[in-house]
């Protein structure tokens, strides 16, 4: 009896699985299908009835499972009487995975053992981004990856460019943002400026610097290395 009682349950969980894949690949589908100029990159069903949350260009919509109504809006789980907020916690999940996979578009710099994680997106002219290059160099035991985010002037394109093609990338940028020192200049290369943009833009930055920790929450523009200090101790 245990044995077809387990088996049923088994099968019953089996079924729920598949009946569950079918919705996302429907819902996909569909979604591409009416809106063939956006990529869906995600389809999960929600733990609520019939819901589904959609990812495009790394923004999250939601849809029942018919496609007959799409939103974007706010997510809040009030079952457990703290009202979760499941889309930001989603949100910064899906930042922290794009920043990891683009890791090697940014300048590394770590330092003592590099066991927390700060992203920032910065232009070498912004005066606020060299502001905080000053707090980020008193804190201890990070790895910091700079992604050039050239959006002032051309010259910060040309600036930026010299920057990663040096041979030493991050002792040029910390010789021009913290003592001024001009980028020489060096032959061209391949530089992920694009790329740099397009990920700004996914987690909807509008100026420089933006800073990003390594659960993908946002601490906002220029911070000091107190405030700083506090927000990598909460990142669990």
């Amino acid at each position: 009896m245990l044995r077809t009682i387990a088996a049923a349950v088994l099968m019953m969980g089996t079924l729920a699985a598949h009946a569950a894949d079918a919705g996302e690949a429907f819902i996909r589908k569909a979604m591409q299908g009416r809106f063939p100029e956006i990529q869906v990159e995600s389809v999960t069903k929600t733990p609520f009835n019939n819901l589904y949350e959609v990812v495009v260009g790394g923004r999250i919509l939601y849809t029942d499972d018919k496609v007959s109504y799409i939103f974007f809006g706010t997510l809040l789980d009030t079952r457990s009487g703290n009202d979760r907020d499941l889309t930001r916690e989603r949100t910064a999940q899906l930042a922290a995975q794009a920043l990891r996979k683009s890791t090697d578009n940014a300048i590394k710099r770590v330092r003592g053992n590099g066991k927390r994680t700060i992203y920032t997106f910065e232009d070498p002219n912004c005066p606020y981004c060299k502001e905080l290059q000053k707090e980020l160099h008193k804190l201890n035991d990070v790895t910091i990856y700079t992604f050039l985010w050239p959006i002032l002037s051309p010259d910060s394109v040309e600036k930026s460019r010299a920057i990663w093609c040096s041979r030493d990338r991050a002792k040029t940028w910390d010789d021009w943002m913290l003592r001024g020192v001009v980028p020489p200049s060096v032959a061209k290369c391949d530089a992920p400026l694009d790329k740099n943009i397009e990920l700004a833009q996914r987690f909807g930055s509008r100026g420089t610097p933006a800073v990003f920790l390594a659960d993908g929450s946002t601490v906002g523009g220029y911070v000091p290395a107190d405030k700083l200090e506090q927000a990598l101790s909460a990142v669990k």
